[in-house]
């Protein structure tokens, strides 16, 4: 075997390891992005089963109990989305779900 040929074939070898290392990068990064997101959708998952739990059981201990008319269900839906629905922080998402006094009183108190 030449020089010349030596040469060549290590250099097609290197052009082809850096074509596989672009490509492992790339399958790196998607891995990345998929395993974030997956592990997004797993929070989602789980709050949207905490919300429907919530939801499930303020449905039997509200059986019985006055019906909310139409616009303060439509607050109660607001709020149980995780916004604040009292005049003081109107419209603002309630951060982890932290309960609010004034909201609750809008919503349940006698006015």
């Amino acid at each position: 075997m030449e020089k010349k040929d030596l040469y060549d074939n290590f250099m097609q070898l290197e052009r082809e390891a850096q074509a596989l290392l672009t490509r492992v990068t790339g399958l790196s990064a998607d891995v990345a992005k998929a395993l974030a997101r997956n592990a997004e959708l797993e929070m989602e998952n789980k709050h949207l089963r905490e919300h429907l739990a919530a939801l499930e059981d303020g449905h039997a201990a509200s059986t019985g109990a006055t019906e909310l008319s139409k616009s303060k269900a439509n607050l109660e839906s607001l709020y149980n989305e995780g916004f604040h629905v009292c005049p003081y922080m109107y419209g603002q998402r309630r951060v982890d779900d932290e309960p609010c006094a004034f909201c609750l009183d809008i919503i349940y108190g006698e006015h």
